[in-house]
């Protein structure tokens, strides 16, 4: 139970880091920041639907050859 929401936790900050990336409007300077904040928002989020998938150990072991 308390695994789930480790998974949820990543899947909101991920959605918190992409948001924040999408709104900042600023071009000139912090654009490398934007980058990032996306990039690592897509990770997180996209990490966070597989692990809550069922059967998502399944998938790592397979990825992870383990």
């Amino acid at each position: 139970m308390l695994i789930g929401f480790w998974y949820i936790l990543l899947l909101l900050i991920g959605l918190m880091l992409f948001i924040t990336g999408i709104t900042r409007n600023s071009v000139s300077k912090e654009i490398k920041m934007v980058i990032l904040l996306i990039a690592f928002g897509i990770l997180f989020i996209f990490a966070a639907l597989i692990l809550l998938l069922p059967g998502s150990s399944e998938i790592l072991t397979t990825l992870l050859g383990i």
